[in-house]
């Protein structure tokens, strides 16, 4: 028998709040004096958090004079500022620009210019990129989030007062830029009613409650972290506990073990490094998930059979908010699977024609419900190759078994995942091509036990060329990340290509894992 397939997990959505800061604001109505984040040994209350952004929020709209529907950014390290900031922004009708903390300036000029950004709230730590960016954009404005008690005072101890009018669900809140395939960044528009719609869904399919503590321990620029580790358990009611610094591993436990009904959210490296680390098996866990990265199946088992806690895979794209899927909390798991869609997301599997194929048919995933994105800032053409008949098209590709669960079989064509990071190839090659003497560059990704993944070049050179791998890695660093930068540059004679002179990537892979080439040189 032939029938397609279409899984669509519908659920009552109540988007009656509007946007993302009225029910924050009704949990500080609610209970003022709750602690909303651990951060050490102090304990910010719903109360202060919420003028602690009155603060902030002052600042952006009287003295910076930002507008509703403008751009801010944060370049902050995870702080508990970081999430005032966002509330501030957001309450001034504003948009959240989360700056990647472990960009160098030129990839943050080409962010704060393609996103129009007017202002950056920062910190101390990121002084020496800022001369830099603001020669190249002078009209930029910067705030340290150290001045923050230079600003017009704030009684802390009463409610200051919160304009609901101004913000509508269709308002975008965010943006996210993430690398195309291009490997030119884009601005993924987040409207209030995409992320609203998603944190309403986490919540009910991760059961979650007021008494839970989220951990909080990536980077809080990651869309992963902002809707489970942020709005989640502040929507909630709940707690964030964000933990200072993840070395060594025991300081992370020893938080939590002052919590206690953990939810941790991380991605497969850290769990990885749980399952081989001396911790003890009887943590005060409630719930892991997985994200940002492919679970291994082996490190699933390994960490069940350790820790005796659920470890949850799920499945997303800041497309989408970005949560799709995730293996049900009370079963059953089924190993090797990014679980089954959450309540109010529809997923199918399409053939290239958009056809809806079968069960265990593979083909491309593709998404549809409220938390789909609006599409990418001022991109029409991208926006437009992003959707076919209303379905979000992920460029991942898998199948979905007879039971509904997804099953992810590739990723995106050439995107190289390093720490759950997005790395695409194509950023790093064209850098290579700006140095002297470089005639081909191709970037591939080589699996690496601590990160998941680490780019490696391959590159030719222009004849009696004789490359100082040194100086091709200061080059590098002083326009890359540090994870962006590749763990090996290979030089070969020609790069591998096809009829049509497409360099095949493939063919270096296999020639990367066979160790099947001859080189002139090999930089690590």
């Amino acid at each position: 028998m032939h029938y397609s397939l279409c899984i669509n997990s519908k659920i009552k959505q109540n988007l009656k709040m509007m946007n993302l800061v009225s029910p924050f604001y009704q949990n500080v109505l609610i209970n003022p004096a709750k602690c909303a984040i651990h951060w050490g040994d102090t304990q910010i209350t719903y109360l202060e958090l919420w003028n602690q952004s009155s603060l902030i929020l002052n600042f952006i709209t009287e003295v910076a004079n930002i507008k509703k529907g403008q751009t801010v950014g944060i370049l902050l390290k995870n702080r508990p500022h970081y999430v005032a900031t966002i509330f501030a922004i957001l309450r001034a009708g504003a948009i959240v620009v989360p700056i990647n903390s472990f960009l160098k300036a030129d990839e943050i000029i080409h962010i704060a210019k393609d996103a129009n950004i007017q202002l950056v709230i920062t910190e101390i730590e990121f002084d020496s990129l800022l001369p830099k960016i603001a020669a190249a954009i002078p009209q930029l404005k910067f705030f340290h989030i150290e001045q923050i008690n230079t600003l017009k005072k704030t009684n802390f101890d009463k409610l200051q007062p919160y304009d609901n009018n101004n913000i509508s669900p269709e308002d975008l809140a965010f943006l996210y830029y993430t690398s195309g395939t291009t490997g030119n960044p884009k601005g993924v528009m987040i409207t209030h009613r995409n992320l609203l719609s998603n944190v309403q869904s986490c919540s009910v399919v991760l059961s979650t409650v007021n008494s839970d503590r989220f951990i909080l321990l990536l980077p809080m620029f990651h869309s992963f972290m902002i809707c489970v580790c942020i709005f989640l358990p502040l929507l909630q009611g709940a707690t964030i506990v964000l933990v200072k610094s993840i070395h060594p591993l025991k300081n992370i436990f020893h938080e939590i073990s002052k919590c206690g009904d953990g939810v941790l959210a991380a991605i497969p490296q850290f769990f990885r490094t749980m399952v081989d680390s001396d911790l003890p098996g009887d943590l005060p866990l409630k719930l892991c998930i997985s994200g940002a990265a492919p679970l291994p199946v082996q490190v699933l088992k390994e960490f069940q059979k350790k820790f005796k806690v659920p470890l949850l895979e799920g499945y997303g794209l800041s497309e989408a908010s970005p949560v799709v899927s995730i293996n049900p909390v009370k079963g059953p798991w089924k190993e090797g699977s990014v679980g089954i869609p959450i309540p109010g997301v529809s997923v199918c599997i399409q053939n290239d024609s958009g056809d809806i194929l079968k069960p265990k048919e593979i083909g491309e995933i593709c998404v549809k419900g409220n938390n789909v994105m609006k599409g990418y800032w001022n991109q029409q053409q991208s926006t437009a190759q992003a959707f076919r008949n209303g379905w979000l098209l992920t460029g991942d590709i898998g199948y979905i078994d007879e039971d509904g669960y997804i099953f992810i079989t590739d990723r995106k064509k050439d995107m190289i995942l390093v720490n759950g990071i997005n790395v695409y190839p194509r950023e790093i090659e064209e850098v290579l091509y700006r140095y002297p003497g470089v005639h081909e560059a191709a970037v591939v990704g080589a699996k690496d036990i601590r990160k998941g993944e680490q780019p490696i070049a391959f590159i030719s050179v222009l004849p009696g060329v004789k490359l100082e791998k040194r100086k091709v890695g200061t080059f590098l660093r002083s326009y890359l990340a540090d994870y962006k930068v590749p763990k090996k540059i290979i030089v070969l004679d020609a790069l591998p290509r096809n009829a049509n002179g497409k360099i095949l990537k493939p063919v270096l892979k296999q020639m990367l894992n066979n160790q099947d080439y001859t080189i002139q040189d090999q930089a690590d």
